[in-house]
């Protein structure tokens, strides 16, 4: 147990020796700095300059009398006192910081992102900055780590629509399972993501990689029109195939299947996955 509290005050920016002084004192107190020192394991050629920097923050307090002792600020006292100067921190980065984002909104650069954390990282952060509608192709195992944001902004009138690879319970957005998706799969040998917000900006990328997974980033008017036309497109093939099914397979099979060998990578249906070697 105390070992736990030690960790979270290590996580509050307590030093170990002050971490430890601090429990020291809540488990009893007033106390001498000389008896701090005994029972928390601070060397006694540090307590004092310990206290002393616990003192000036308020996190402790110290009499007059002589010998000093001391006393702990309470818990919930000191952890409301670390959220009010963080959120004043923050508050006052977002300020110093905002000067920034004409920089940050460059709508000429292309932004390469590494490793299957960051690229859904950044799906997330755009994701957060919809105001108008979100467009998403994406497999299901990749979407229920969007699910919390996706809903967020669902709430605040945001249009979801989602083309999803795998059966997906969103009952917040429009979802349209693609039918296809285990063929497609295996036809690619891996799994991409494709997202629009706002039609201003785009994420797009393979996923299934781990960490060689690669994505691009970007709000250039060149590539987020093409890239959220992809996901259209989609979309109008699946009301088609809502509505006439029937004649569409009978001219191009099952799914859509000999439409899509027609115009896979080369002429024998070398998969894309096959060749950029990413399998065998």
């Amino acid at each position: 147990m105390k070992q736990d509290v030690l960790r979270m005050l290590k996580g509050l920016n307590f030093t170990e020796y002050e971490a430890k002084a601090y429990i020291a004192l809540l488990e009893k107190s007033p106390m001498s700095g000389y008896a701090i020192a005994l029972s928390s394991g601070v060397p006694r050629s540090k307590i004092y300059e310990v206290l002393n920097g616990l003192v000036e923050r308020g996190e402790i307090f110290v009499s007059h009398e002589d010998p000093a002792l001391y006393i702990p600020l309470p818990p919930q006292e000191l952890i409301s006192n670390r959220k009010r100067k963080a959120d004043a921190a923050f508050d006052e980065a977002s300020k110093c910081l905002e000067v920034f984002h004409a920089t940050m909104q460059n709508r000429d650069n292309i932004w390469n992102i590494a490793g299957y954390d960051a690229i859904i990282g950044r799906i997330k952060d755009s994701i957060k900055r919809a105001n108008s509608r979100v467009l998403l192709e994406i497999w299901k195992e990749d979407a229920e780590p969007l699910k919390d944001e996706l809903h967020e902004v669902s709430a605040t009138g945001v249009e979801i629509t989602i083309v999803s690879y795998g059966d997906l319970d969103f009952d917040f957005a429009d979802v349209y399972p693609h039918d296809s998706s285990d063929e497609i799969t295996l036809e690619y040998g891996g799994r991409w993501v494709v997202l629009s917000v706002d039609d201003i900006e785009v994420v797009a990328g393979i996923v299934s990689l781990g960490e060689d997974s690669r994505a691009a980033w970007t709000m250039h008017p060149g590539l987020v029109m093409p890239i959220t036309e992809v996901i259209v497109h989609d979309l109008y093939i699946m009301e088609m195939l809502k509505e006439h099914r029937s004649i569409l397979e009978s001219s191009f099979g099952p799914n859509l299947i000999e439409l899509r060998k027609r115009f896979n990578i080369g002429p024998s249906g070398f998969t894309v996955a096959t060749k950029l070697g990413l399998v065998k």
